[in-house]
């Protein structure tokens, strides 16, 4: 299953190697973008499927309120992707769940599968252990 994917990422090299995570796994990133007003430009021009978002972007730490917008008010599947997850602990609403940092390609595999599967209402059996979900 192939999808639309948009890295909010503040940091070069990860969003870097998530580009070419993604791509080897045959997605198409349809951009990568370090702050919250870039985000929002980019959904509202294209279509996205899943957004991977940081909690602490260019323009501080907006990546929470970033990600319930996303996954609320525009339809986007969200996935955090946070050095410190403690910050979503309680949840987001309209995200799914986050995958701590540092963290490795499998992880980042199993974790966007996962969330596929779920946004297109097929069974998605098991979360990666990586994964903590949101209720």
């Amino acid at each position: 299953m192939t999808a639309r994917i948009l890295i909010i990422e503040d940091e070069a090299l990860v969003a870097m190697e998530l580009r070419f995570v993604l791509e080897d796994l045959g997605h198409e990133v349809v951009a990568v973008v370090a702050d919250a007003a870039s985000a929002r430009n980019v959904v509202r021009e294209t279509d996205v499927d899943l957004a991977l978002v940081d909690i602490h972007l260019s323009d501080g730490p907006t990546g929470v309120a970033l990600g319930r917008q996303l996954g609320e008010e525009l339809g986007v599947s969200v996935l955090f992707m946070t050095a410190n997850p403690g910050m979503v602990r309680e949840g987001v609403a309209g995200a799914i769940g986050v995958l701590s940092k540092p963290t490795d390609e499998r992880a980042v595999q199993k974790a966007v599968d996962y969330a596929l599967r779920r946004r297109a209402g097929g069974r998605a059996l098991y979360a990666p252990p990586e994964l903590q979900l949101f209720a």
